[in-house]
């Protein structure tokens, strides 16, 4: 991570009204205007955080607000479209953006609703300045009318983590996870100071990339530990909530060497769905509560209360499955359909013939959707989990039809240990039945 005193410092504001250079040139005056800093941009949630906020003494503690990444008690009115953005209303902000100065120009090209620019680029650019005008390949970038996103050509503070950010992005989607962590570690230093909304993202966002990395280390839980501590001072909810599944993961994944680790791993997940809802942020909250039922799930049954965390956890699943559809979600919704299944043969129930037939009727469902040509160790492992299912349900000569197939297919692809698994449950069910073993 880079070292923060290497970062530019632009918290002193350039507004006209408060640089007495600028008095008495109007031509430096409009551009003191266009050039205020720090500006909130890459702090909030997209179209919103790309917008710029003009200079003034009744923004300047507004745009120092947005940058530590809180919202404001109240807007002046001149910005009612920015209100408006910030509140999620983007064609009715875009309706009030309709001045002709640079900054107004630049809004209404961020916040044009999917139609054609609205504005030529090139002059767009020249319109914002040396130190702004870069913004506009940055936007043209993040919509994909850009390959690449523009190199830096000498901008400071916020706007150049904001540009590095775009690098980062670019690199994490090409798979240049080193050269990613790079360009994190420089938009890292040039938004500290700047922009502590954006840093707190960005530490975040590089903890993250960090895991994927090495895995769930000191170091790493140390560094994620850290940037939730940033995180935790903003109004940044989701960003927060996004980290508490990463920091819970990370725990979750340590459970495996130390048990201690899959109660913080829960609190996280807790934590995170304290922030959001379904109607908030669905994908989010999906995964939140497919990574808290699997961490109740491999929670050791004690006492007769723990009852009520598998109902929980089987709950939480049947919530993640509104969000994710085999249209929608392919693998998320295999997987916690799955994962549901497991939980309905396994819990404790007073209806547990309803529920293995209801397991059985879900993994036929992934079976179906798992080709065995394609994922032939995923359709197996389906037709394993439904013919263990349907030994439950004492339909025997079923569910050795299908566990005799995936045993078969376990051992067409090496799988020696998935194909032991099996044949121990076609051994069982022959010991019920009384009947010689398999061949």
């Amino acid at each position: 991570m880079a070292d923060r005193d290497t970062a530019t410092d632009t918290e002193t504001d350039t507004d006209p009204d408060t640089d007495p250079d600028t008095d008495t040139d109007p031509a430096a005056t409009e551009s003191a205007a266009h050039c205020a800093r720090p500006q909130p941009v890459g702090v909030f949630p997209l179209p919103a955080g790309f917008l710029l906020v003009p200079g003034g003494d009744d923004t300047a503690e507004l745009r120092r607000t947005l940058a530590a990444g809180r919202r404001p008690d109240a807007w002046p009115t001149r910005l009612l479209a920015l209100e408006l953005a910030y509140g999620g209303d983007v064609v009715g902000a875009a309706t009030q953006v309709d001045g002709d100065d640079p900054i107004d120009r630049y809004n209404r090209f961020v916040l044009r609703p999917g139609g054609p620019p609205v504005e030529d680029p090139a002059q767009l650019r020249q319109a914002l300045g040396a130190e702004l005008g870069i913004l506009v390949d940055v936007v043209r970038f993040a919509l994909g009318d850009l390959a690449e996103p523009p190199p830096l050509a000498g901008e400071t503070g916020e706007i150049a983590a904001l540009v590095h950010s775009a690098h980062a992005a670019h690199a994490m989607a090409a798979g240049r996870t080193g050269e990613a962590a790079g360009a994190l570690g420089r938009a890292v230093a040039a938004a500290w100071g700047a922009s502590p909304g954006l840093t707190a993202q960005l530490l975040s966002t590089a903890a993250d990339l960090r895991r994927s990395i090495e895995g769930p280390t000191d170091a790493v839980l140390a560094d994620l530990t850290t940037a939730l501590a940033a995180l935790d001072a903003t109004d940044l909810v989701v960003a927060r909530a996004e980290l508490r599944l990463a920091l819970g993961a990370a725990h979750q994944e340590r459970a495996r060497d130390d048990a201690a680790a899959l109660r913080t791993a829960v609190e996280h997940y807790l934590a995170a769905l304290r922030l959001i809802s379904l109607d908030s942020s669905p994908e989010l909250f999906a995964a939140v509560q497919v990574n808290l039922a699997t961490a109740y799930l491999a929670m050791p049954m004690s006492q007769a209360s723990d009852q009520l965390r598998i109902g929980v956890a089987i709950q939480g699943l049947r919530t993640a499955l509104t969000v994710y559809t085999p249209e929608t979600h392919p693998e998320q919704w295999a997987s916690t359909q799955l994962n549901l299944a497991n939980a309905l043969v396994y819990a404790p129930s007073a209806h547990q013939k309803d529920n293995l037939i209801e397991a059985a009727a879900r993994y036929q469902q992934v079976i179906v959707a798992r080709d065995r040509n394609t994922d032939p160790l995923g359709h197996a492992r389906a037709l394993a989990n439904q013919g263990n299912a349907l030994a439950h349900l004492g339909a025997y000569d079923q569910a050795t039809a299908v566990l005799r197939e995936a045993q078969t297919i376990f051992e067409e692809s090496g799988a020696d240990d998935a194909a032991l698994a099996v044949r121990g449950v076609l051994d069982e069910i022959t010991r019920r039945r009384g009947a010689p073993g398999p061949a």
